[in-house]
């Protein structure tokens, strides 16, 4: 039995969870998550608990039971409380501001990088150089961050470009450093 999933969820006052026709709907404060249970686990709600079960002892099933139950953990989560990411740009001239519900990115390219925000995710840019990324998702979330990021990743020898808040990253000495080092 998976130690993970064999644990009951236990059901926050204001959130409200259905099951029905195989997929499991949690919905709360924040908003509405819907998840498809896959064919290998089992959903059932006992005494303001959730209980997740595999239906036989396969790899594919006793992987997905711990699967589930995590995943069913973070939409109650995320429509009680919401999830939050804060990402930091660190470069002379680099900065960010929001347009309506895209997000506008100077960056040192010759022209302005955009991207549009999908529904469910806000965007916030209370300082030019701070980006925060905020939604019921956690998963989607952690994918728009990660884009984010994606466009200007740290480099390595001035450390340049977009990082998430509190991420460290290492510096290489460059040429000149090395070159002295060998003599």
């Amino acid at each position: 039995m998976s130690r993970i999933g064999k644990k009951p969820i236990e059901i926050p006052k204001d959130v409200k969870i259905s099951i029905a026709g195989g997929i499991v709907e949690v919905s709360g404060v924040k908003g509405k998550l819907q998840y498809k249970i896959p064919s290998g686990a089992a959903v059932e709600i006992n005494d303001n608990k959730v209980l997740v079960t595999r239906l036989s002892d396969t790899k594919k099933d006793r992987s997905l039971h711990g699967l589930v139950r995590t995943l069913i953990v973070n939409m109650i989560e995320g429509v009680a409380k919401g999830y939050a990411k804060s990402l930091e740009i660190q470069g002379m001239g680099f900065r960010a501001q929001t347009e309506g519900s895209n997000l506008v990115m100077q960056l040192g390219f010759t022209h302005p990088v955009k991207m549009a925000m999908p529904q469910g995710i806000k965007v916030e840019t209370p300082k030019p150089t701070l980006i925060n990324v905020s939604g019921i998702d956690k998963a989607l979330v952690g994918q728009i961050a990660a884009d984010i990021r994606d466009v200007m990743p740290p480099e390595p020898y001035k450390g340049k470009g977009i990082r998430y808040v509190g991420e460290v990253v290492r510096k290489k000495l460059g040429k000149a450093a090395t070159a002295t080092a060998a003599k």
